[in-house]
Parts: structure tokens; C-alpha cells; sequence
């Protein structure tokens, strides 16, 4: 596989930029002059729409900007792919995020797209739910696995640590979840029980189903709201950037907290109903003890024809932990034990109504405990 040293970024066919790799390490951006005359800032506060080279620096992202970052697949992901560099007798650790990026090529979370393209011929055997699992399983216990192309093709794009395949369902683009090591057999159906509750909390979420198995419950699976389905059948990609990306920094590093990331949503959404979506989801955050909260499970997504960003909808919501057992994301300067005063807290800070900020945090709580309680007892 030939080295990337120059990789052109497309949005829908259209011309953003070209990155080109500086002493071997860093991956300057520049916008292409039409973009810059009729496009969007890809990421507002590190690629604000000008004809300047952008430099990254060299972490969190090994030398490319965070919103490429977000492109590139993460946890089981990057393990697949790490798999199939090694079948192909190429170094993972020699294969740098231009390399990466280029092996993404249009497969990526999002709208962005990359050429040139590094193709690996992949076969397609098919699998049911129950075998990609014991696949994945074999795969996360580095047993040997004879489907290492199949799992690739459905989910080496994908992010998260939990494996994952990326299916079209009844012509719609799907996330469908399998265990991982840590979890328990029966987690897609708490996941899915979660987003349920979720949802009669108000908090807005994709389409959500629990896939049938003949091992388990369920597997978990949610529509992805990064592909639109259109009149013509064809899936229209949603730019979209994680805080992760938008702040430079690592979703490893715990290191947000909710007033920042509410004065985040203010700054870049322009809209207080934004404000109100983020903290309904906090509140469910924090009743319903999910403390992996890091910074690329939250999402702004961007609406061309309307020309502003606004809040993806909730995802990767079930019962966790974080670093220490604490929040990912503190919640008014508390990670350890955040309650119904520092919600309240974030709420005052950002200028939220002190009286819809109680209602809507009682609300989500008493839903919390009466649709989740078998999990938050255990």
C-alpha cells in the first residue's frame, strides 16, 4: 500500500479542501476556493470558512484536525481494520490518518469523503445476527475467525468500543450492536430499554429495535441519523462533528464538564431550545447512572439548506461507568455523585427558567426510576 502524503475531502460530490502531510507528521487543511465561495465551515472553531492553510498540532489526533478524526472508525473499528492491515502484511503502527482516512474512503460516519481510495477486496459470505456475534466475540478474544471480511465490510467504519454493524433494514441505514467482552448477555435489551425510557423522557432519539435472536434477547440496533433516506430511494449523508472534534481533544481524556458543553451548544446553535434538548439529556445522564458521557457521544449535526448546527439526536444511552466509576462529563464541577442540585446549577448557569429546568429534571427523574428501576438496583 503506497503511502498518502496529499488526500482531497468531498461533501456530496462538491470540493471542500486537499490535506497534504507536512514533515511526515501533520496534515495542513486548506479549503478549495469554491467551497470557500459557496460552502460551510466544516468545523467552525478550528476550520472557520478562510483561504488559510490550517495546521493541526500533533495531539489528540496524530497530526489531522478532529473533524477528520471523527471519520475514522474507533474501538472495534479500528481494530477490525487494524486485523485486516495485518492479513495484508502491513504494519498497523506504520499506517498513519491519511493512510486511514484514505481506507475510509466513502464508507465513513458522516458526510465527508476521501479520495484517493485504499480498497482491500473483501468477499461478502453473509451472516445471520447470532453468527456475526460469535464472530465478533472471536475477534475481541483474538481467535482466529474465518468471516474477518465480512465484519469489516459491515462495521470497520463504525466508532464506539462495542462491536457494531452498519446494515441497510428495509432500505434504511442501521446500527446494530453486538456484546463485548465487558458486557453482560443480555445488553441490547438494556440498551434498548434505555432508549425507550429515554424517549418518554423526551429526549430525542433515531428509531430504535431490538433485533431477534435465538441466543439472547435482542440485539440493539438504531437508525443513524447521519444518512437521510430521500424521495429516490438514495440515503442523503448529514455532515455532522462530534465535541470531541469540535474542541480538539480526546473523548480518553475527561476533561468537560456540562456548563461548557452548554455554553458549546449556545455558541454554536445560536438557539435556546438546543439548550433544553441538552439538558433533558444530562438530567437522563445522571438518573440513569450513564457516566460514560465523553466527549464524542455528544453530536451537533449541520443543516445545509437551513444554514445552522443543532444538536444530533441522543445516542450510546445504558447504564456505565466511566474512569473512576464518575461522570465522563461533570456536571456542574461533580463527577462523583451529581444530583438534582448540579443539574439545577447547570441550568442557572446557562440562564435556563429555574422553574421549567425543576420540572423538566423531576419529570425525567421520576420516569427514570419508575422505567429503569430493575437496572439502577442491580
Amino acid at each position: 500500500m503506497e503511502a498518502i502524503n496529499n488526500l482531497h475531502v468531498f461533501y456530496h460530490g462538491r470540493k471542500v479542501g486537499q490535506m497534504a502531510l507536512y514533515k511526515g507528521r501533520l496534515a495542513a487543511f486548506q479549503y478549495e476556493k469554491s467551497w470557500l465561495g459557496e460552502g460551510f465551515s466544516i468545523s467552525p472553531f478550528s476550520l472557520p470558512l478562510k483561504e488559510d492553510v490550517f495546521m493541526p498540532k500533533i495531539q489528540p489526533f496524530d497530526g489531522i484536525f478532529g473533524v477528520f478524526a471523527d471519520s475514522l472508525p474507533d474501538g472495534w473499528g479500528r481494530l477490525l481494520v487494524d486485523r485486516v492491515l495485518a492479513r495484508n502484511r502491513l504494519d498497523p503502527y506504520e499506517v498513519g490518518p491519511l493512510d486511514r482516512l484514505a481506507i475510509v474512503g466513502d464508507s465513513g460516519m458522516g458526510s465527508l469523503t476521501y479520495e484517493p481510495v485504499h480498497e482491500f477486496g473483501t468477499k461478502e459470505p453473509g451472516m445471520d445476527l447470532d453468527e456475526m456475534a460469535r464472530e465478533c466475540s472471536a475477534v475481541l478474544q483474538s481467535a482466529e475467525t474465518k468471516n474477518l471480511d465480512e465484519l469489516f465490510r459491515l462495521g470497520g467504519s463504525s466508532g464506539g468500543a462495542r462491536p457494531k454493524s452498519l446494515m441497510r433494514v428495509n432500505g434504511e441505514e442501521w446500527i446494530i450492536k453486538f456484546p463485548s467482552t465487558q458486557d453482560g448477555k443480555e445488553i441490547g435489551k438494556q440498551e434498548y430499554d434505555y432508549s425507550l425510557c429515554a424517549k418518554k423522557c423526551g429526549i430525542q432519539m433515531t428509531e430504535t429495535r431490538l433485533f431477534s435472536s435465538r441466543v439472547c434477547a435482542g440485539y440493539f440496533g438504531t437508525k443513524r441519523f447521519d444518512r437521510l433516506p430521500q424521495a429516490d430511494g438514495q440515503m442523503k449523508r448529514v455532515h455532522m462533528v462530534s465535541v470531541s472534534g469540535l474542541l480538539e481533544t480526546s473523548h480518553r481524556m475527561p476533561n468537560l464538564d456540562y456548563d461548557v458543553l452548554m455554553k458549546l451548544t449556545l455558541e454554536l446553535t445560536k438557539d435556546f431550545a438546543e439548550i433544553e434538548k441538552l439538558f433533558r439529556l444530562m438530567c437522563f445522564n445522571v438518573f440513569a447512572h450513564n457516566r460514560d458521557d465523553h466527549s464524542k457521544n455528544f453530536t451537533y449535526l449541520y443543516e445545509e439548506t437551513e444554514c445552522r448546527w443543532v444538536l444530533s439526536p441522543a445516542y450510546d444511552l445504558t447504564h456505565s461507568y466511566s474512569l473512576g466509576g464518575e461522570h465522563a462529563t461533570t456536571v456542574h464541577g461533580n463527577g462523583k455523585d451529581p444530583g438534582r442540585k448540579d443539574v439545577l446549577g447547570v441550568a442557572r448557569a446557562i440562564g435556563m427558567d429555574g422553574k421549567k429546568a425543576s420540572a423538566i429534571a423531576s419529570d425525567i427523574e421520576q420516569c427514570v426510576r419508575e422505567e429503569l428501576k430493575a437496572y439502577l438496583e442491580t
